[in-house]
């Protein structure tokens, strides 16, 4: 039976390129708020990379939670890095966004490396370990507090 999973998809302007992976994105916006010009959810296709500066594009894709957007140059710039030390935020009651250069494992035994990812913590992702929003439709409460073993 065929993977019918969405590959993520790549964006290519003439000094950027962005890929997008649609089951990693928790609509979080900050893509869109960061350059609305560029990330146009109205617009078809909804990245449009010659609208903006390839510096800029890049320090918006890095502001993404979840990694869904990435990038690579394709003339010179700098790459895209990731926080160093790695770093994880925990968000009230949704999830934990980790910064850093880690690997995770896929469902296939696959090690995958990434710098940002936004993890599940409720429990109920269809995309674990990645959030997918489940904690908004359930109405997810974490503690105040870590429990202690």
């Amino acid at each position: 039976m065929a993977d019918e999973r969405p590959r993520p998809r790549e964006y290519r302007g003439e000094s950027i390129a962005v890929t997008f992976d649609s089951l990693r994105c928790i609509h979080a916006e900050a893509c869109v708020r960061g350059l609305p010009t560029v990330f146009d959810l109205n617009a078809r296709p909804w990245v449009q990379l010659n609208r903006g500066n390839a510096n800029e594009i890049a320090d918006v894709v890095q502001q993404c939670p979840s990694g869904a957007l990435t990038f690579k140059r394709v003339t010179f710039g700098a790459e895209e890095r990731a926080d160093e030390p790695p770093r994880i935020i925990v968000i009230p009651d949704g999830p934990l966004y980790v910064r850093g250069d880690f690997e995770y494992p896929t469902v296939t035994g696959e090690q995958v490396r990434t710098s940002r990812a936004a993890l599940c913590r409720c429990g109920d992702s269809a995309n674990k370990p990645f959030c997918d929003n489940s904690h908004v439709a359930q109405g997810f409460q974490a503690p105040e507090q870590a429990p202690r073993g």
